[in-house]
């Protein structure tokens, strides 16, 4: 088992990111959101009422076979490895 995290921000943002969050697997950079897309899940937002366009957070749980076995939208970092283990646990 393996776990990722992707996110369009450069290395030293998503470095800092996981140290503030406790996180302890590799954060890999998406600068130019082509995995974001393949996903699905970059797009429009809306905040304070003006739209733009960003990353939907979300986490995928992937089997070895490629095929996405769990998905969950707007989960924070700190549950997304607790999430997952549910899933593998069951």
């Amino acid at each position: 088992m393996a776990i990722v995290g992707i996110s369009p921000d450069p290395p030293a943002a998503q470095k800092k990111f996981a140290e503030k969050n406790g996180l302890d697997f590799p954060l890999l950079s998406d600068g130019d959101h082509k995995v974001a897309k393949i996903y699905g899940v970059w797009g429009e937002k809306t905040m304070y009422g003006k739209k733009f366009e960003g990353i939907i957070r979300s986490s995928f749980l992937i089997d070895e076979k490629g095929k996405i076995t769990a998905t969950w939208y707007k989960i924070s970092p700190q549950a997304t490895v607790p999430e997952a283990l549910k899933i593998l646990k069951a």
